[in-house]
């Protein structure tokens, strides 16, 4: 808590315009009294920017008092968080120096191109502007938006790609959606800020095409996908908006006229039209609402789909924009059947305006040419969509969706036999109801305009003639979820044999064996001669240890596995990685952190001598006195009597604790039973086990020339200092066979001693954040113990990093760690985890 109240007092001393702005506009609107409610008649008038104020009342200075004045409280509260956080972005990139112009320039421009813009356009006749022409604006969020996109030109490739096309979608949805004027002023302060930028950038002299991978093109596209289902919601919520797109929101909703309604319009409409409108009445209620909306469900789906790079996704953004234009083309003739018959019956409007023809030919255009557009781009963009889902998940799918299909229908045809007397028209059949099943399904835009339709009265049949298709789409929506997130991850026929071929060869440094662990998938490079173990986790492929190659192989290996993950759409995460990659991950571009101290010792120049190794000297010459012996042996060499004693040990340490055994980087019993692991056995006086440590090699052309420490038990009754006389042992016994490098492991969350003399590092909110967790975390694992208890052997320290390219991930990234560490927790260790930790 106290790092983070120093972060934020430190970002909030490093932004005092962005701090002064947010005063400035609090003031203002209590001088005003926007603070309180809108802004009235005379505010509007006197410091509201507009064509009525600008061109009609000369009051040109509004174009710069309208960027400093809020129009209602909630626009204030908008915009003091968008000056603390978004122009506090620009000023820590632009400095104040340039913030200042670059605040006026856009703000100014935004506002004063846009009346322009306007009164050009209401001179012409041009509709939007016309229609808008007499609106007026207070919007100080529209300068810290130009701002923004001004300090964009100044990030880096993938920090200025995703606030560009955040910012600018966003702006053009409300734009094309809605259409208010204060959207449009933003989406000019925008481009402005995008071409002044480029000019104060280093890249002035040369426009650069960024090149997108896989991953980028998906976010780009499912964020369309996105833009254009969420869009039309936006005019629903805003009828009276003028944005060209406005009409796409007339498909959702309640669109059924009530009673009175066709009352009032039957006396003056065709029978035709009276009769569409009497069958859309008809099919009224809460389910059918409900349905209008499963299309934005559908695009929901695909969406969030497309972003992993999913091709049923593909295809369901593409069928569902096809079936909308379909929609779109039976409600506009709907519309224009319905203005026909009012036209007809007056005969004071007997034809439509040029002006309203004109709106309808965009508003039409819109409802039909953007998911034309959407549905053709994702044609085309298709190969970026390769990643399928499992067969068996694919037919888990089948079946769930024709199951609920069939047994729905089933539902309705039967209640409906039961109660047929009650549907209307008078003398409906069953075979009626057959044939009428379909429509069922459908949006209720399209059943009311095709042909006589059978309902029944109120009961448990109007319930469920209504029902059923909301419940249908939502099975459909859920398992559509469902098949999206089923990934195939399974060790191919050899693959086990590749990765230990390739590991005694040699790479994977210290902790490479750990690859060997079920759980972990492979990937190996074209040449076979480079691979990568991982487990894909919530989309976050996570990696254990170095890349395993040769030497000087790690950038090209570690790209191409970044590569591949991106064609699957995963967030790459190397895990356990050493100093010497992290040049590599640099280079790149990508974020890291340390994520624990690795210690080791080299038994070739190990001489247990002086006071720092008095009480690991004191535990061996007690082991020797007490008639302890040791055994270097593996798994599959031990009597059946020794294993069961090793057996024991360890469940009987497992069953003392009531929080769940870890894994991931920390092995169990399962894994000593490699007979490439060896074991280190301390043998008590009588031939018992007394403590068990297993020991992962790590190899050289062959040979092994260093160790690992991994799985650690020891027998209750042991002699205190059983595990320093046991370690001490193996280091000796190393020392004798020649091994370079004795790793104690990594420590996690744990951070080396700083030096005598050097200075602390200057916390951050990360560095705060592994602090809590270590501190947290400490009496239900004892990590800090166990850095304490591996200092005994004086060692040295090797920090462990994580490096991922996203740091937006990272919420994500450390809940796939954790579920690596802690994969099979019961609620029951749960509650126990929760209550060590607080106690």
């Amino acid at each position: 808590m106290s790092n983070t109240i120093a972060f934020a007092g430190r970002y909030l001393r490093s932004v005092p315009l962005s701090i002064a702005f947010a005063a400035i506009i609090v003031v203002t609107a209590l001088v005003t009294g926007t603070f309180f409610g809108e802004a009235s008649a005379d505010t509007q008038a006197y410091w509201s920017a507009g064509v009525i104020t600008v061109v009609e009342m000369g009051r040109w200075y509004t174009i710069f008092t309208a960027l400093f004045i809020p129009w209602d409280p909630f626009q204030l509260i908008g915009c003091v968080l968008a000056a603390l956080v978004l122009m506090g972005v620009a000023e820590r990139i632009l400095g104040r120096r340039r913030l200042i112009p670059v605040f006026f320039a856009t703000g100014i421009v935004g506002v004063g191109l846009g009346v322009l813009v306007q009164w050009i356009g209401s001179l012409a006749g041009e509709w939007w502007a016309d229609g808008t022409s007499a609106d007026l604006t207070m919007d100080p969020l529209t300068p810290i938006v130009g701002s923004l996109l001004v300090a964009s030109a100044f990030m880096g490739p993938l920090w200025r790609r995703r606030v560009r096309l955040v910012t600018f979608g966003l702006l053009i949805m409300f734009a094309l959606y809605d259409g208010d004027t204060s959207t449009v002023y933003r989406l000019i302060a925008a481009i402005a800020g995008v071409v002044i930028g480029h000019f104060l950038s280093a890249r002035r002299h040369r426009i650069v095409l960024l090149r997108s991978s896989f991953g980028e093109v998906r976010v780009l596209i499912a964020a369309i996908v996105l833009i254009t289902a969420i869009g039309p919601l936006i005019s629903l919520l805003n009828p009276d908006g003028s944005g060209a797109f406005g009409l796409a929101g007339s498909f959702y909703g309640d669109i059924f006229p009530s009673a009175a309604d066709i009352d009032d319009f039957c006396s003056t409409a065709t029978t035709g039209v009276c009769d569409d409108m009497q069958r859309l009445a008809a099919l009224g209620g809460v389910g059918p609402v409900v349905q209008t909306f499963v299309p934005l469900a559908l695009l929901l789906v695909s969406a969030w789909g497309l972003r992993k790079g999913r091709r049923f996704a593909l295809w369901l953004g593409i069928v569902t924009n096809l079936a909308l234009i379909a929609l779109a083309f039976v409600f506009l003739g709907l519309v224009v059947s319905l203005a026909a018959g009012v036209a007809s019956a007056d005969d004071s409007a007997t034809e439509l305006q040029p002006v309203d023809v004109g709106e309808y030919i965009v508003w039409g255009g819109s409802t039909v040419a953007v998911p034309l557009a959407v549905a053709i781009l994702l044609f085309v963009t298709r190969k970026r969509f390769q990643i399928r889902a499992p067969r068996e998940a694919f037919i888990r799918f089948l079946v769930v969706v024709v199951g609920a299909l069939a047994i729905l229908s089933i539902v309705n045809v039967g209640v409906g036999a039961v109660t047929l007397d009650s549907y209307s028209p008078p003398g409906t059949t069953i075979v009626e109801l057959v044939f009428d099943l379909p429509r069922r399904f459908l949006p209720v835009t399209l059943v009311g305009v095709t042909g006589d339709v059978v309902v029944p009265a109120a009961g448990v049949a109007l319930f469920v003639f209504q029902w059923i298709g909301p419940v249908f789409w939502l099975i459909f929506t859920i398992a559509s979820f469902q098949l999206l997130t089923s990934t195939e991850h399974a060790v191919k026929v050899g693959d086990h044999q590749r990765i230990r071929a390739l590991l005694r060869r040699g790479g994977g440094g210290t902790l490479g064996w750990m690859t060997t662990w079920p759980g972990n998938v492979y990937w190996f490079n074209e040449a076979g001669d480079a691979a990568v173990a991982y487990r894909v986790i919530n989309g976050v492929a996570i990696t254990m240890s170095d890349p395993v190659c040769r030497e000087g192989d790690d950038e090209a290996t570690v790209r191409a596995f970044a590569a591949f993950c991106d064609a699957h759409s995963w967030t790459p995460v190397f895990y356990s990685v050493h100093e010497n990659v992290v040049p590599v991950f640099d280079a790149m571009g990508w974020q890291r952190m340390s994520v624990g101290e690795e210690t080791l010792m080299h038994p070739q120049s190990l001489e247990m001598t002086g006071k720092s190794w008095q009480n690991v000297r004191s535990a061996l010459n007690r082991g020797v006195r007490e008639g302890m012996t040791t055994l270097w042996t593996t798994y599959d060499e031990l009597p059946r009597t020794m294993i069961a004693q090793i057996n024991a040990i360890s469940e009987a340490w497992v069953s003392e604790k009531e929080l769940p055994e870890m894994g991931f980087t920390l092995g169990a019993l399962e894994e000593i039973k490699d007979p490439d692991v060896k074991l280190m056995l301390a043998l008590d006086a009588q031939g018992r086990i007394a403590a068990v440590t297993s020991w992962l090699p790590m190899y050289r052309d062959g040979v092994p020339v260093g160790y690992t420490l991994d799985f650690m038990r020891r027998a209750d009754e042991s002699m205190s200092g059983t595990m320093e006389y046991l370690i001490a042992s193996a280091a000796l016994h190393m020392k004798d066979e020649g091994v370079e490098v004795l790793s104690l492991s990594g420590a996690p969350l744990a951070a080396a001693p700083v030096a005598s003399g050097e200075p602390e590092p200057e916390p951050t909110v990360m560095t705060g954040l592994l602090e809590f967790l270590a501190k947290t975390l400490e009496p239900a694992y004892g990590f800090s113990s166990l850095f304490k208890f591996k200092a005994k052997f004086n060692p040295t320290y090797s920090s462990i990093y994580m490096a991922y390219p996203d740091p937006l991930a990272l919420p994500t990234i450390g809940g796939a760690i954790g579920r690596a560490y802690l994969p099979s927790m019961s609620p029951k260790e749960a509650v126990s985890l929760v209550r060590t930790l607080v106690r």
